[in-house]
C-alpha cells in the first residue's frame, strides 16, 4: 500500500486541498491481488487504491466516462499476425500504470483510511 501510494505522489497523481463548498468528495478502497507462479507459491502481493467512482452522479459529478481495454478480437489478430510472420512475442509485467489524461471536471477523493496526512484530517485529495 505504501509503494501504492508512493508511485502516486511521484507521479502528481494529485494534490491535498481543501473541499469546495457544493463539491462532493468520492471515496476510495484498496484492491488486493496475490500474484502466484505455475506452481502456485506466491511470487507478490499487490495492492491498487481505487475511487469509489458510484457515488458520482453522472450530469453533476462528471459528463462522461471512458476506460481504454484491450478486447479479445484484438488478442487473436495480434497473435495471429505473430504466428503468420513468426515473430517472437515478449510479456512484461508492469508494476504502475498512468493514463496521462487531463480531467476536465476537478474530482475529490477522501484520503485512504490508515494514511491520513496528520494534521490535515479535513483535506481531501484533489485528482
Amino acid at each position: 500500500m505504501k509503494d501504492e501510494l508512493q508511485s502516486m505522489a511521484a507521479n502528481d497523481v494529485w494534490e491535498l486541498s481543501e473541499l469546495p463548498v457544493g463539491q462532493m468528495a468520492v471515496s476510495c478502497k484498496w484492491v488486493f491481488k496475490t500474484k502466484k507462479d505455475a506452481k502456485g507459491n506466491i511470487e507478490c502481493r499487490k495492492a491498487r487504491l481505487v475511487t469509489r467512482d458510484f457515488t458520482q452522479r453522472d450530469g453533476v459529478d462528471y459528463t462522461e466516462a471512458y476506460s481504454s481495454v484491450s478486447s479479445k478480437d484484438a488478442f487473436q489478430i495480434m497473435m495471429t499476425i505473430v504466428a503468420h510472420f513468426d515473430l517472437e512475442l515478449h510479456h512484461m509485467d508492469v508494476k504502475t500504470t498512468f493514463l496521462n489524461g487531463n480531467l476536465l471536471e476537478s474530482v475529490y477523493m477522501e484520503q485512504p483510511e490508515g494514511f491520513v496526512v496528520e494534521g490535515s484530517e479535513h483535506a481531501v485529495y484533489k485528482l
